[in-house]
């Protein structure tokens, strides 16, 4: 038990391009898990140790969360480097589902960007306590004091401050730790020399006022610090220890500065991670009991338990699968038996390794708390482990629905097979890639939560597969839906040799409350027997594939079967099955059918200069300008955009800003599309 309290598992999440990769590779440095640094846009023609994939160190971008451990004073870190794109969510979404606390990177001069309140609430949702780090505060235009305010009313965090900076942008060279009231400087080539003294007379004032709100904020977790503060005996660890009580209650965020880039306050950031985020016991976790109703189920961090583990990230290399593992209760060893709960398939455990970015390094078993890897193991992301002493699954995490579609044809037959055995493991590593062969045209169509993220699957096919396709024009993903009640009574009839095909259906279609699909039996007296129910329900069902409009998925439609007529002789499931078909075609032309588009959220921060060309350039998109906001030299503005109209928006942004703004963007709701658009889309569904 001491071992796994000594167990850190964190993640670094932050906006795009705020340091979280040169973070972590400062952080393996200090650690001495590597003995060179890196710069993330390879300059030296190696790129930074999390970013192995080739195509991360040619765009200078994390893709794919890459997970490492190291140690620090005594206590052992495992790390997982997210990606800041919007377009690359999962690998957030399922680095958050299994770790116990995290760093939020800001920065310095940019503050609290809009991906930063998409991480945000991706904790949130997690209940992951999390320490904020202000980087780049050598950076010109740098504030951290700016940040800490936007932290408080924008995310509503409790920001306290756990150091100041000396010296701003050009002149940033140190910390004051107002724990300790010292002046940190880090020397050496890379930093790694840290000299602590005394801080200079002209931040000493600024240094005691913050010092003082430091104390105020932390003696409300603690009364011992309260009644300290009040005799003067305030002793360091009181100080550790109220600040973790507040963060690990997720009422107070500790607030770090420092500069990654330029090697200034890693360490401390370092030592925060091991004094104030938690160890595996601390967070309280439950798995479900899928025998008794899914009943919530504590479980305990300790070793000598019955192995409950889960499967959250899926690789699959050229030498089998790599299942990431983060045991929870037992231990996993070498050679052991596991369950996979969804299956019910027995799995051995052939090789455990502790992955270092790209690298593995085997271990004979690893326990509860730890987060590993499996090798050579076939199963899904999201599968629950046990050893069979129970029946248990964790809840799965949340994955949001793509957004964007891209037509894929392969060159030649060759390419035909190696996409294949592409887009079968994209689909298996990536819940939010999707892939399906549309019936119609027969094409092979993907779809994901971006351009960017598409762009590098097709990219990852030619380099890792060595499929040459072609991509065609993203397709939106519209959607139809009634606007009013439409009565329907239809009878199916079909006599061939033999026994014929009987089922009449009536009833009524409306819009449902909820966006979802219902159906209601109100027949009485066996009009429909109650064995065909199910086949009608199933008819219905079946048509929501595809409208009549134009032929995309129909949403929120409620069914209200309540009379019909069976034969006793010719009534079968197929027959109210294709009665059901018929019932659908005859009502849905006078439900007042209507097409829904995708309607985006963006938010694009840019230049002051630039703020009125921006706005002009969403109005043409069709855009609604929610909200915009100044702070001095960048202006961030809201808007909902239907997504047909946002296609190569990014090139036309760049081209518009000179280079200096960028946007995120995620799906918000459907909403009904103008008339001229509508037509267009019938014409074109006519004209196929």
């Amino acid at each position: 038990m001491d071992d796994v309290r000594k167990l850190r598992n964190i993640g670094i999440s932050a906006h795009i391009d705020s340091g979280k990769t040169t973070l972590t590779e400062r952080i393996l440095y200090y650690t001495k898990r590597i003995f060179a640094m890196h710069e993330v846009r390879g300059k030296d023609g190696v790129g930074a140790t999390m970013d192995s994939m080739e195509l991360e160190k040619e765009r200078g971008i994390t893709i794919s969360s890459a997970a490492t451990y190291c140690e620090w004073g005594g206590h052992r870190i495992n790390i997982i480097d997210t990606p800041g794109h919007v377009d690359f969510t999962i690998e957030v979404e399922r680095a958050l589902r299994v770790l116990d606390g995290a760093i939020l990177i800001l920065c310095a001069v940019g503050g609290v960007q809009s991906q930063s309140l998409t991480v945000d609430r991706q904790m949130n949702r997690y209940k992951v306590p999390r320490i904020a780090f202000v980087n780049k505060c050598d950076r010109s235009g740098a504030d951290p004091y700016r940040v800490v305010d936007q932290l408080r009313e924008r995310l509503g965090h409790n920001p306290v401050l756990m150091q100041i900076p000396i010296g701003l942008e050009g002149d940033f060279r140190g910390v004051v730790d107002l724990v300790r009231m010292k002046a940190v400087y880090f020397d050496g080539p890379h930093g790694e020399e840290v000299r602590v003294e005394d801080i200079p007379a002209e931040l000493l004032e600024e240094a005691e006022k913050r010092r003082e709100d430091m104390l105020d904020a932390a003696s409300m977790f603690s009364d011992e610090l309260t009644e300290a503060v009040l005799e003067d005996h305030v002793t360091e660890d009181l100080i550790h220890d109220a600040v973790r009580s507040g963060t690990l209650s997720l009422r107070m965020t500790p607030v770090f500065v420092g500069s990654a880039y330029k090697n200034i306050g890693v360490q401390p950031a370092l030592d925060a991670v091991v004094h104030y985020l938690p160890s595996p016991p601390d967070v309280p976790v439950h798995a479900l009991d899928p025998d008794h109703d899914e009943r919530e189920i504590p479980l305990q961090c300790t070793p000598d338990g019955p192995t409950v583990a889960l499967a959250f990230k899926l690789e699959v290399t050229p030498y089998g699968q790599l299942t990431y593992v983060r045991i929870y209760q037992g231990s996993v060893g070498k050679g052991d038996d596991l369950y996979i709960i969804r299956s019910g398939k027995k799995i051995k455990v052939g090789r455990l390794v502790r992955m270092h970015a790209d690298e593995m390094e085997d271990i004979s078993r690893a326990y509860a708390g730890d987060i590993v890897a499996l090798f050579g193991v076939e199963c899904y992301s999201g599968d629950t482990f046990t050893d069979g002493r129970v029946n248990y699954t964790m809840s799965s995490m949340f994955v949001p629905e793509p957004v964007i579609s891209l037509a894929l044809s392969p060159r030649d037959k060759k390419a035909q097979d190696n996409m294949s055995k592409a887009l079968g493991r994209f689909a298996r590593e990536d819940p939010t890639f999707r892939t399906h062969v549309d019936r119609e045209s027969g094409e092979t169509i993907i779809s994901g939560m971006g351009e960017l993220h598409l762009e590098v699957y097709v990219e990852r096919m030619r380099r890792e597969f060595n499929a040459e396709v072609t991509t065609g024009m993203p397709q939106v993903a519209y959607r139809e839906s009634l606007t009013k009640r439409a009565d329907f009574d239809y009878t199916h009839k079909k006599q061939t040799g033999g026994a014929g095909q009987y089922g009449r259906v009536a009833g009524f279609i409306e819009p449902s409350r909820e966006g979802t699909f219902e159906f209601v039996n109100q027949v009485k007296g066996g009009a429909i027997p109650t064995e065909f129910i199910p086949a009608v329900e199933k008819g219905f069902r079946s048509c929501m594939e595809k409208g009549l409009l134009v032929e995309f998925p129909v949403v929120g439609m409620k069914v209200t079967v309540n009379d019909g007529q069976a034969h006793s002789v010719d009534s079968s499931e197929r027959a109210f099955l294709a009665a059901a078909v018929g019932a659908f075609g005859q009502a849905y032309p006078k439900a007042g059918p209507v097409i829904l588009e995708p309607i985006m959220k963006i938010a694009v921060e840019t230049p002051s200069e630039f703020q009125g060309t921006v706005m002009s350039s969403i109005n043409q998109r069709r855009g609604l300008i929610m909200s915009s906001t100044e702070d001095g030299t960048f202006s961030t503005i809201e808007a909902e955009v239907p997504l047909a109209e946002m296609f190569g928006y990014a090139t036309t942004l760049r081209s518009l800003t000179q280079g200096k703004a960028e946007f995120t963007m995620e799906f918000s709701r459907y909403a009904k599309v103008p008339e001229a658009v509508a037509e267009e889309l019938k014409s074109r569904k006519r004209r196929k």
